[in-house]
C-alpha cells in the first residue's frame, strides 16, 4: 500500500497593494527631507563653531602691553605748570597677540572727575572727520603740536577727542600716520594730551611748542598724589588698563607716572 503523500505548493509570489508603496515613498521623502534639515543644521554649526573659536582665541591673545608712562609738564617759558599736561604712553604687542589697528583704537582717559574717549587722530570715521590740523604726510610730532592746540575748527577741542601715535620700532615698515598698523615686534608711543584748565596759557609742552595760540583744556587735570587712570580697548582683543598716582614734580619737566 502506498503512503499518502501531501504535497504543498510554494508560491513565491506577493502582491505589493498601491497602499504600500505610497506609505513606502512617503518614509523615503521624509527621511530624505531630515537628512537635509540635519546636514544644513550641522554645516551651520560648524561655521559658527569655527568663527566662534577664531574669534575667542584672538580676544585672548590679542593684547596691548603698557611698557611705561611719562608725564611731561607744560610752561609759559619761564615756570613749568603745577600739572601733567601730556602723557607719553610706550607700548607694544603681547606674545601672540594679532596685528592691531590703532585707527579702531579707543583710549578711555579719567581723572576720577572727567572722562575723555579718544580715537586716533587721522579716524574720520567716529567724528565724521580727522582731527582738525592732522595731517597723514606730516610727522607725529607735528600731529602732536595739533593735538595740544586749541583749535575750533573740525570737532574743537582736539585733547578731549583724540591721541596721535608715534612709531619707535617698526622694522617691516608696517606703520604710518595714515595707516597705524602695529604688528610683533612694533613699539610705538602713544601721546594723550591732559592739559588742564591752568595750564591753557602755555604755550610748550617739553619740546614741542604751540607756534599760534594756545594749549586746548581737555577738562582733566593731573597733579601731584592725584589718581588716574587709563583703559586701551582694541577692535579685538582684551583691554589693557593702567591705574597710577602721580607723585611729587619736583622742578622736573617729565614725570614717570609708570616704568
Amino acid at each position: 500500500m502506498k503512503a499518502n503523500r501531501h504535497l504543498m505548493r510554494k508560491d513565491e509570489c506577493g502582491q505589493v497593494g498601491i497602499g504600500t508603496l505610497i506609505i513606502f515613498i512617503a518614509m523615503v521623502l521624509v527621511a530624505a527631507v531630515a537628512a537635509a534639515v540635519l546636514i544644513q543644521t550641522s554645516g551651520v554649526l560648524q561655521d559658527r563653531a569655527q568663527s566662534t573659536g577664531t574669534q575667542a582665541a584672538q580676544e585672548v591673545s590679542t593684547n596691548m602691553m603698557i611698557k611705561s608712562i611719562e608725564g611731561v609738564r607744560s610752561s609759559n617759558g619761564t615756570e613749568l605748570s603745577d600739572t601733567v599736561d601730556l602723557l607719553k604712553v610706550k607700548v607694544a604687542l603681547n606674545i601672540g597677540s594679532s596685528a592691531m589697528d590703532l585707527n579702531q583704537f579707543v583710549i578711555t582717559v579719567t581723572d576720577g572727575v572727567t572722562t575723555n574717549d579718544l580715537v586716533y587722530a587721522g579716524n574720520d570715521k567716529t567724528h565724521s572727520t580727522a582731527m582738525a590740523g592732522f595731517s597723514s604726510s606730516a610727522n607725529a610730532s607735528a600731529n602732536t603740536i595739533q593735538l595740544l592746540t586749541n583749535n575750533t575748527t573740525g570737532v574743537g577741542e582736539n585733547g578731549k577727542y583724540f591721541f596721535t601715535v608715534e612709531k619707535m620700532r617698526d622694522d617691516d615698515e608696517s606703520f604710518s600716520q595714515d595707516s597705524p598698523i602695529m604688528n610683533q615686534g612694533d613699539f610705538v608711543t602713544i601721546y594723550i594730551s591732559t592739559v588742564g584748565n591752568a595750564a591753557t596759557g602755555n604755550t610748550a609742552v617739553g619740546d614741542l611748542t604751540v607756534s599760534s595760540g594756545s594749549l586746548d583744556n581737555t577738562g582733566l587735570t593731573i597733579e601731584p598724589r592725584s589718581t588716574f587712570s587709563l583703559i586701551l580697548t582694541p577692535e579685538a582683543g582684551s583691554s589693557t588698563t593702567a591705574k597710577f598716582t602721580a607723585p611729587s614734580f619736583g622742578l622736573d619737566t617729565n614725570i614717570a607716572l609708570k616704568a
